[in-house]
């Protein structure tokens, strides 16, 4: 497979892999992750999110979803509440909440109505000024009572920040227990995981498309590489690119019209084009080297990939139509997987140094790329859709884990596997209305 061809890492050999039918059935699987922040960021927002009223009565406690939210975003820190009894229906105390050096306060309640759905509201203080910055209320069932909690997450990051939040998205894991792969969507958080599918072949390059409402892959059930795209409300897939040798590395466009992919149907591997329902490819790389991974620059007009043409793996640039590639990685010999930030400014990579593999940040007007991990074995970073964090997955005391981190490194949050290894992130884009 090509991308054996630039790692020697468990990780890579994992990307030549099968999977069988896809479909998001069944009921929620058992939590997947616990998160651990850690970190301290330069500027944080001091921000008191008091116990919700009627919280211990309901399924999920939301005040504690949304602070882990917000602290796992690295812009906010927690000032402590215990004791306080507050609901979103008084104005509270906000002189007081000012001496315990808060900026800012959520209050709200949680409330079971008769027909078995929750009532849930709230209100947020800008405790700093004096002023109410308004409130959310939703009526739901129990099942999704986190969502909600994530949404009021999004409401106080876009009223403090300025910026979209992005709690209430989701992702793409793929685990590994025993011999067992499982492919899983999930909460921007982990939770609330539903199984997409268990196979006994490995399962590869899940990729979302730019309305969210479908995940290229790569199947090897037929004993060779195969592309498929799914449809995740229906679990119905089709299939896109299924020619001789390996069929690989699929990345949406942004318009979500068209794929690239990674082909080895003329001998070598060479990067393709295609239309994202199918039909004869178009070779848009003319390399005798290997050329595969590529990824869309959020406005579509250029295409990012990785290449051995000048003697090792680096990360290239080039028109989507194909024509000349610029270098975009000189720091190092072996740079790959690249992946855009939503907002252009910024390139994601995994970069080797002295035998360790790790996440790297560039920004993309300058040119210059820090390394923003401490661990030796990181993979397949991609971006949350406000461009504001990372996830990648990495190694941690020997065992496989997803993390999320800050652009600069600052704040981490683990999302370790109850049972499995996990690998292969991929961040799902804001849902189109």
């Amino acid at each position: 497979m090509t991308s054996r061809l630039f790692t020697q890492r468990r990780a890579w050999l994992s990307r030549c892999v099968a999977l069988g039918g896809l479909v998001l059935a069944g009921a929620p699987a058992r939590a997947q992750f616990r998160v651990e922040v850690a970190g301290v960021g330069m500027t944080q927002v001091p921000i008191a999110v008091a116990a919700f009223r009627g919280d211990d009565a309901a399924p999920q406690k939301i005040g504690a979803i949304v602070l882990a939210d917000l602290e796992r975003s690295g812009q906010f820190r927690s000032i402590d509440t215990a004791g306080a009894a507050l609901d979103e229906i008084a104005r509270p105390d906000l002189g007081a909440w000012r001496q315990k050096t808060a900026d800012a306060l959520l209050v709200g309640s949680t409330s079971r109505l008769v027909d078995g759905n929750y009532d849930v509201r709230c209100r947020l203080w800008d405790v700093a000024r004096g002023q109410d910055l308004g409130g959310q209320k939703y009526v739901v069932g129990a099942a999704d009572l986190r969502q909600v909690a994530h949404r009021i997450a999004d409401f106080i990051y876009e009223k403090i920040t300025g910026d979209k939040g992005a709690f209430s998205t989701r992702i793409a894991y793929v685990t590994k227990a025993g011999q067992r792969y499982s492919l899983w969507v999930a909460d921007a958080d982990g939770e609330n995981a539903q199984s997409a599918l268990n196979s006994p072949e490995p399962i590869i390059s899940p990729a979302w498309s730019p309305n969210g409402a479908q995940l290229a892959y790569v199947s090897f059930e037929s004993r060779k590489p195969v592309i498929y795209a799914h449809d995740v409300a229906t679990g119905r897939r089709r299939l896109l690119a299924n020619f001789r040798g390996s069929n690989s590395a699929p990345a949406w466009s942004p318009d979500g019209r068209t794929l690239a992919v990674t082909l080895s149907r003329d001998g070598g591997s060479q990067l393709y084009t295609m239309d994202a329902n199918g039909g004869e490819p178009r070779r848009i790389s003319q390399s005798v080297s290997i050329d595969t991974e590529p990824a869309y620059a959020p406005d579509g007009r250029s295409l990012y990939f990785v290449s051995d043409r000048g003697g090792s793996p680096q990360i290239y640039r080039m028109p989507p139509g194909g024509g000349n590639a610029d270098r975009v990685t000189f720091n190092g010999t072996y740079n790959i997987s690249p992946s855009l930030s939503p907002d252009g400014r910024w390139l994601a990579y995994i970069s080797r140094i002295g035998g360790a593999f790790k996440l790297h940040v560039m920004d993309l007007a300058s040119g210059t790329a820090n390394a923003i991990t401490d661990t030796t074995a990181d993979e397949s970073p991609s971006f949350s859709p406000n461009s504001r964090l990372l996830i990648y997955a990495t190694q941690v005391q020997g065992r496989e884990a997803l993390m999320t981190s800050t652009l600069d490194g600052r704040i981490k949050a683990r999302l370790a596997g109850q049972s499995g290894d996990i690998r292969e992130p991929d961040w799902a884009p804001f849902q189109k209305p």
